[in-house]
This record gives C-alpha cells, sequence and structure tokens, in this order.
C-alpha cells in the first residue's frame, strides 16, 4: 500500500480504539458491593472504609476473609466499615457462577450473602477446576443451587432464587462486580482498599496483625 493509504488506515485504527477505551462502562442501579455487619448509617463518613475483593473459589480469598473479619469485629461497624465487592476470576471455571449466585441470593435475602458466601469458602475444593472438571454446567449449578444455596435460604425461596439465577439482571449485576474490579485496577484475589487507596498487600492474605497495625493509625482521625 502506498503511504497516504497506510496513514488513512492507522487513523481509522487508532479511532477506532479510542472510541472502544472512552466507552461508558455500564452504571449499576447500586453501588457495586456488599456492606458486612450492621449498615453504617449516618457513622459511615467517621469510619475507615475496607474494600476487599474475593473470588468465592479462590482459596486466598478464603483464608483472607476471617482476620479481616475479627478485625473489623475489633473496632466495631461506627469505625472500621468493610465491603466485599465479587470478582469472578476468569481462570476459576465455576467463578461466575458462585458469584451469580450471591448476587441472586441478595435480590432475595440480602442478610443472606455473607452466609453464601462463607458456605463457598467452606466448600470451595469441590468447585475447583480439576474437581468439575468433567461435569456439565447444569450440573454444577444444581449443585451450587441443591447443596449450598438451599441451606442458606430455604427451601421455600428456591423457585425464586433459581428465576433470579437465570435471568438477566443476576448476569448483568455479575458482569458489573468483575467490570467495576478492572475499572480499579483489580488483577487478582484478594485485593484491598483502605479508604479508597490499595493495600500493599493485596493479592495474599493479609493476618489479623497486620490489619491492626494499618487500622489503628486511622481510626477515629478521619
Amino acid at each position: 500500500m502506498s503511504l497516504p493509504v497506510l496513514v488513512a488506515v492507522a487513523v481509522i485504527i487508532a479511532a477506532g480504539c479510542c472510541g472502544r477505551c472512552g466507552a461508558q462502562l455500564p452504571i449499576p442501579a447500586r453501588t457495586d458491593g456488599f456492606v458486612w455487619g450492621a449498615p453504617p448509617g449516618p457513622a459511615w463518613g467517621g469510619a475507615v472504609v475496607v474494600e476487599a475483593f474475593f473470588d468465592p473459589v479462590c482459596p486466598d480469598s478464603r483464608d483472607a476473609w476471617p482476620p479481616l473479619q475479627k478485625a473489623a469485629q475489633h473496632y466495631g461497624a461506627g469505625q472500621v466499615a468493610v465491603v466485599v465487592h465479587l470478582f469472578p476470576l476468569p481462570y476459576h471455571s465455576n467463578a461466575f457462577i458462585a458469584c451469580r449466585s450471591i448476587h441472586t441470593v441478595y435480590k432475595i435475602n440480602a442478610s443472606a450473602v455473607y452466609p453464601l458466601l462463607e458456605k463457598f469458602f467452606k466448600y470451595q475444593e469441590g468447585y475447583y477446576n480439576q474437581p468439575t472438571y468433567t461435569k456439565s454446567r447444569e450440573t454444577i449449578v444444581a449443585e451450587i443451587t441443591n447443596n449450598l444455596v438451599a441451606p442458606v435460604i430455604g427451601e421455600a425461596n428456591l423457585a425464586a432464587y433459581k428465576a433470579g439465577f437465570n435471568d438477566s439482571q443476576s448476569d448483568q449485576a455479575t458482569r458489573i462486580s468483575f467490570k467495576y474490579g478492572c475499572a480499579r485496577g483489580v488483577t487478582g484475589t484478594p485485593y484491598f482498599f483502605v479508604n479508597g487507596m490499595p493495600l500493599g498487600d493485596s493479592g495474599s492474605p493479609v493476618d489479623y496483625t497486620t490489619w491492626i497495625s494499618t487500622l489503628d493509625p486511622l481510626v477515629g482521625k478521619m
């Protein structure tokens, strides 16, 4: 091709890339994430906010939750607020299903979100890539529904759960959670922000002592 043609092609490609990069990400109806414990209410403005990005089938996310929970309990909701964002890692085959399950349960009973997340953490090894390699998606969804979801929300709510799991809203909410994490620069789980700033130890579990040493200088100083 001649030089003018090459320049024209380069301009067209660059314009296309800029258009894609500049596209507006979908804005959710509510802020992404699930507040742990009692809603902070008016105390939110005076609390240190810890945001945790977890994948329900990530072993490091599982190990990171108990020390963070313990640290938050140490201070109380008025001093430290914890918000968990779901971040389904693409290399964990069943992560999207797990996160979609939690979003669906939230619509039925918001107080069941953390019990279900902890169920996933407790039994996640059964949903790793290798144990489910020969199972169909339908089988995996059925196992999660019967073994994890049903004990948390009760048999009476299963029909509503199944309908919600298969509608476009739960799919969209899960996609938004992933895109929200990407927009914040999250690359793996667990990933933490404290008052909006990324924590240096993100990517691996943070122990209780480290949480206390991180939060102590901040509590009560906002």
